[in-house]
């Protein structure tokens, strides 16, 4: 019985638990399916596809000084990978394939249909909890994050993480053949993708930010967030090695929540509960409201309005620069994305799955569950959202978060000489001192948008 290893969103090796055991069990090939046609049709975003790229062949390489070879496979849909897979395996003599699991809908289908065709060994390595293990008193899946929070603490108060260590030495293998990738059509090359180099990140972010990161994590125009997400999204490192290496530090940190570094471990376990919510209720990975009395919003259809918010043209200077920093760098500071998804779903009134869509089609750090989750909270149509009644105001958000407005000028240069008390709504200093045309007019007025929404959400 030939064994080999099946890497999906998980692309590390060490602290992969389910690549350890395969290699335990003698594996010595790893495969991969860029299955590129079924992720762009799910809008996965072209810097994604690169930063996977990158990383396919950097572990291609790492697995190499093991003696394990990894073949990157084309597939072109999900539909067609069972069949391919068998064919791979039977011409490989492979008969069981461990793997980490995948919990969005489509890719829980691809397994079972696997599953009937050879052995197939299943880990849950995205996550901390099993899905299905943090439940309420009743044994359901919990709609509120904070029991939830409680509950799952409690599950590892007093734990702390260790991997099994990695079982192979260094030996000379042949040179791994790099694949011929699509070229991309926006490059990740900011991300480092070697282990040695997040590994720094890593630290780095633990002795240097972890204790800060409450008070500076709202403020995009300082450093203050891990930028680890993009890592995350791909499986580089796992949520267990991050807490692992947390609690090297702060040993007690999931027993102390009122402490500051356990503020983002908290983001850690918003994480575990969005992936808990998609397998808990699958119909979030189709589009659906979770909250369905919303079912009878009747939301906007207004192109020019949306095409506006996505370029970063709706007169609104935080709106903008956030979207600005989105389409050219791939990423979006947590605090931003919150704002421009009220911005679109309450001032605009426009569907919340299109801006789902839109960050799924530009973000690094692209991922379902958690994309899913924050939109939905911020329309107020999901699980634990955000209140109807609750409208972020750009401007006053704006004056809280970026009070100099340096991350606005970063991005909007066109305000670039505008005072700080005029550039978080500049539209009246502009037209006073002949620059009103330099920046576009605001989009909606604050008020009207609010009013409108409230009544439109009444349903």
């Amino acid at each position: 019985m030939k064994t080999a290893f099946w890497f999906r969103r998980d692309l590390r090796v060490y602290g992969n638990e389910a690549l350890i055991d395969a290699v335990n069990e003698g594996a010595q090939d790893a495969l991969f399916f860029y299955c590129k046609s079924q992720w762009l049709q799910h809008n996965v975003a072209s810097i994604q596809l690169d930063l996977l790229e990158r990383r396919l062949i950097e572990l291609g390489k790492q697995l190499n000084e093991f003696g394990i070879t990894l073949h990157i496979i084309e597939a072109d849909r999900f539909a067609t990978l069972p069949a391919l897979l068998e064919n791979v395996c039977k011409e490989k003599g492979i008969t069981r394939l461990y793997a980490n699991k995948e919990y969005e809908v489509n890719e829980i289908a691809r397994d079972d249909a696997c599953s009937q065709r050879l052995e197939l060994k299943l880990y849950d390595g995205d996550v901390i909890a099993k899905p299905g293990t943090v439940l309420t008193g009743s044994g359901e899946m919990f709609k509120v994050f904070t029991p939830f929070k409680k509950a799952w603490l409690k599950c590892f108060a007093g734990q702390h993480f260790h991997f099994p260590s990695w079982p192979l030495d260094k030996r000379k293998h042949a040179e791994f053949a790099e694949p011929d990738f699509f070229s991309a059509t926006m490059e990740s090359e900011k991300w480092p993708v070697d282990d040695n180099a997040i590994v720094a990140i890593v630290n780095r972010f633990i002795k240097d930010k972890l204790t800060d990161y409450k008070e500076d994590r709202d403020f995009p125009a300082i450093k203050g967030t891990s930028g680890l997400s993009p890592y995350l999204a791909l499986g580089v490192v796992s949520p267990k090695q991050l807490i692992a290496q947390i609690q090297l530090h702060y040993p007690e940190v999931l027993e102390n929540p009122s402490k500051a570094e356990f503020c983002w471990v908290n983001e850690i376990i918003w994480r575990e509960f969005y992936r808990h919510l998609i397998v808990a209720f699958p119909k979030l990975c189709k589009g659906f409201n979770f909250n369905e009395k919303y079912n009878a919003v009747s939301w906007r259809d207004d192109n020019q309005a949306f095409e506006r918010w996505c370029q970063g043209n709706t007169g609104y200077p935080i709106v903008d620069a956030a979207m600005r920093q989105l389409n050219k760098t791939g990423w979006m500071h947590n605090r931003l994305r919150m704002i421009v998804a009220s911005f679109l779903t309450k001032h605009l009134l426009i569907d919340w799955r299109k801006g789902e869509a839109y960050f799924m089609s530009k973000l690094i750090d692209g991922d379902l569950a958690s994309n899913n989750g924050g939109w939905q909270w911020a329309a107020s149509t999901g699980c634990d959202a955000q209140p109807y009644f609750r409208i972020f105001n750009p401007i006053t958000q704006s004056e809280k978060f970026d009070p100099d407005g340096s991350f606005i000028r970063t991005y909007v240069p066109e305000l670039k000489n505008v005072p700080a008390k005029h550039i978080h709504f500049p539209h009246d200093y502009l037209n006073a001192f002949g620059g009103g045309d330099k920046y576009v007019a605001a989009l909606v007025d604050h008020k009207e948008a609010r009013a409108r929404a409230l009544d439109a959400f009444k349903v």
